[in-house]
């Protein structure tokens, strides 16, 4: 009987052990607060981006306008992320993404009063699709760089980008099936609201972070040559140089499908 409880004892603490490691990053209080909010706000983007091709099919009943509003979307972000990417940098990434996520905020809340006040047109999607493209051209580069910060052992920031990955794709899989839900019950328009209101949760966690501004190496150097040795790095460097080609196939052939 003792041996069993001794057995029972130490598999259940080897199974807290392998919790403890797998979400070792979220003892980390910054990158607690973020996850959380995150996780919210990334469910929220996407039952708004269900809602958004629902409404474009349903406004214009065209594929090929459902498909121009996914590239204008995309487009913005594609060209700018490298500029994007130079001033994150540069700039405090707490205060890029607090002006980022309540832009996108702003963007959702304005999408909601249009579509449930029945003025909402196709010209208006040709807008504020791009201007959100716009914003996450800033925010994807600050999000992903502010891991360094939030996360304060170098040796758990592996884990933070994996659980990062994990928060992603997780939201993906649930978020077109609660939007799906909601469009069906409530209408694109309160998918819109309820997106917007998500937003809430990580402006909230970013105020409350207690973060220490670091120096920024590259402060005295022309947005060109940084961006000249970003590019010769990246081209030169085989891993990072394939591992960029594989997401570029990807992307090409399997993102359009989501839409």
């Amino acid at each position: 009987m003792g041996k069993r409880r001794m057995v029972s004892d130490r598999s259940q603490s080897n199974e807290e052990k392998g919790l403890g490691l797998i979400f070792r990053a979220l003892s980390h209080r910054n990158y607690r607060l973020f996850f959380a909010g995150q996780g919210i706000s990334l469910i929220g983007t996407w039952v708004q981006l269900i809602a958004m091709s629902w409404l474009v099919y349903r406004l214009s009943n065209s594929a090929f306008l459902l498909g121009v509003t996914g590239f204008l979307g995309m487009i913005p972000t594609f060209l700018l992320a490298p500029f994007a990417g130079v001033l994150t940098d540069r700039w405090d990434r707490r205060r890029i993404l607090l002006i980022t996520q309540t832009l996108s905020m702003a963007q959702a809340l304005v999408l909601a009063t249009l579509d449930l006040t029945g003025v909402i047109r196709i010209w208006h999607l040709f807008i504020l699709i791009p201007s959100l493209g716009i914003v996450n051209a800033f925010d994807a580069p600050a999000r992903q760089t502010f891991v360094v910060e939030m996360v304060e052992r170098r040796e758990d920031l592996g884990n933070a980008i994996a659980l990062n990955s994990f928060l992603f794709n997780g939201a993906r899989l649930v978020g077109p099936s609660i939007g799906g839900i909601l469009i069906s019950i409530l209408g694109e328009g309160m998918c819109f609201l309820l997106n917007g209101l998500s937003f809430f949760s990580v402006i909230v966690a970013l105020l409350a972070m207690r973060i220490i501004s670091e120096n920024r190496g590259s402060q005295g150097k022309q947005m060109w040559q940084v961006l000249k040795e970003g590019f010769n790095y990246t081209f030169g460097f085989a891993p990072i140089r394939f591992i960029l080609f594989l997401l570029g196939l990807a992307s090409l052939m399997g993102m359009p499908s989501q839409y």
